[in-house]
């Protein structure tokens, strides 16, 4: 990641607080109708509740340029609960075992497209995931050949389900994605954690 953005982990008030400015990156990453940014932005925020929140938040000249959030997954959250029957219907109970007993529960990585290319999203996925209780951690993106996707199998993620609908809409699959904790080492990256991590109370 280059030098001049620095990435700062929010308390749950204080990532809270950011969404409006964290909605404008996923606006322009995501490129969603607009009605449905208030829908999004109830959720981020319902989100700072769950168990073991975290958040990370790249900021080049004092402007979020990305973002990544994720928190503790368990039995009565929607995502866990879906994903857990697909599994099951599918007969792969052993997989849902194995990374659905006790993940991270990666939720949103984004970065703005005047910023991406830059190793931005790596370095929040890292650090997200650095240091974690978890055994496990678990995502959804979005099918094909995305930049996402590359980023996520180059750091051990492997593909439990693909071209599954979510509930409510049927017309955009998604990959679930899973991987064991710690990481897959990053060539090049250092261990420990960086020197541009301040925390945000």
């Amino acid at each position: 990641m280059a030098a001049d953005t620095e990435l700062r982990e929010l308390a749950p008030a204080a990532f809270a607080h950011a969404v409006p400015a964290l909605l404008e990156v996923y606006e322009a990453a995501m490129g969603p109708p607009s009605e449905q940014l208030s829908g999004r932005a109830s959720v981020m925020n319902g989100h700072t509740r769950h168990p073991g929140f975290r958040s990370v938040v790249a900021v080049l000249d004092e402007r979020a340029v990305g973002f990544a959030y994720g928190f503790h997954g368990h039995g009565g959250q929607w995502w866990h609960d879906v994903v857990t029957e697909a599994l099951h219907a599918r007969g792969r109970v052993r997989l849902a075992r194995r990374y659905l007993a006790d993940p991270l529960e990666i939720a949103e990585v984004h970065v703005h497209p005047e910023a991406q290319n830059r190793g931005i999203g790596r370095a929040m996925l890292y650090a997200l995931c650095e240091g974690r209780p978890e055994r496990t951690a678990v995502l959804s993106t979005r099918v094909g050949p995305t930049a996402a996707r590359h980023l996520y199998r180059s750091c051990g993620f492997t593909e439990l389900l693909g071209d599954f609908p979510f509930p409510g809409n049927p017309g955009q699959p998604f990959s679930i994605m899973a991987a064991r904790l710690p990481l897959r080492a990053s060539p090049g990256r250092p261990h420990g954690r960086s020197p541009w991590w301040p925390w945000t109370g």
